[in-house]
């Protein structure tokens, strides 16, 4: 005869596998979902180009050698794709360069709104979403008309006879560096306030009572405390800046590709399917190493601050 124990424990099982049952389809759907367009992508890339797009159902690495490398079309002979090796660099630059933008200015933004009274911290936290309603690509245009030769900042400048001629500043790295700052200074700004609010500012201020700097107070105290946040809001701004599309269209005007113009290229009119699939699958494989690279370094701080 079964224990009172063995019967709780076969009931527990029967709960789970009911469980498990039950979510079943929806976690199917998921799967299939997520997996299923990054698999055919995956596929295709080992496949051979089509002559007016789409694919050969032959198997060929050839994509994957193009990532970083040409073929010589009298030889057959290998070497560095510069373009492609350029344009990997500049998006690898431009969102490391936006990350860091991004959390110089939302750093302080942030401790401004948490340092606010209550009643009015709800305030600011709807200022920084406000952007959010506003399609991206109109967002992009309103910064287009600032920075244009006839924009707002060489109007201002022309005025005031700081210059004499406009400052080219559209379709340059520039530019997108400022669009892309622009446009995902939220997504730094909302985790690190999410952290800071937390904070117990008696620490702040047993910091000063004990004669340390503002500099010391921000590195020693306040910066470990929300680190979780600083790498949530790092992760989500390098991440997007990296595929970013939208934003350098609109403000390189195509002279100043980055990886996500590339792959559209090859799917468009390069009609190169799986090259651009051998792309788009080694964007996510550099995001996955930066994404590990975070951990790992975040894991590292948690064991040596405890």
């Amino acid at each position: 005869m079964a224990t009172a124990e063995e019967v709780a424990k076969a009931a527990e099982r029967r709960d789970v596998r009911d469980r498990w049952l039950l979510s079943a389809p929806a976690l199917l759907v998921i799967f299939l979902a997520a997996t299923g367009p990054l698999l055919i992508v995956l596929v295709y890339s080992f496949l051979t180009p089509g002559s007016y797009g789409d694919v050969k159902w032959q198997f060929s690495p050839e994509a994957w050698i193009s990532v970083f490398l040409e073929r010589d079309i009298f030889d057959d002979t290998l070497s560095i794709a510069a373009a492609h090796v350029t344009i990997f660099l500049r998006s690898i630059k431009l969102s490391v360069v936006t990350t860091i933008a991004t959390l110089v200015l939302g750093f302080p933004t942030a401790y401004f709104m948490a340092t606010r009274s209550e009643k009015t911290r709800d305030l600011w936290l709807f200022l920084i979403t406000i952007p959010f309603w506003t399609n991206l690509l109109i967002r992009t245009f309103a910064v287009l008309q600032i920075i244009r030769n006839e924009g707002i900042i060489n109007t201002i400048l022309l005025k005031l006879g700081i210059i004499s001629a406009p400052i080219q500043i559209l379709y340059t790295d520039t530019a997108i560096l400022i669009g892309m700052a622009y446009v995902y200074l939220p997504l730094m700004v909302l985790p690190i306030y999410a952290s800071m609010e937390k904070l117990d500012f008696r620490l702040v201020e047993a910091g000063y009572d004990l004669y340390a700097s503002r500099f010391q107070v921000l590195r020693r105290i306040i910066f470990p405390l929300v680190k979780p946040g600083v790498i949530a809001g790092s992760i989500l701004v390098f991440i997007p800046a990296l595929g970013a599309y939208v934003t350098p269209s609109v403000l390189g005007g195509g002279k100043n590709m980055m990886l996500s113009n590339l792959i559209e290229l090859q799917f468009g009119q390069g009609r190169n399917w799986p090259l651009g699939s051998a792309l788009s699958i080694a964007v996510m494989i550099i995001v996955m190493v930066a994404l590990l690279a975070y951990v790992r370094n975040a894991g590292r701080s948690g064991v040596r601050h405890g």
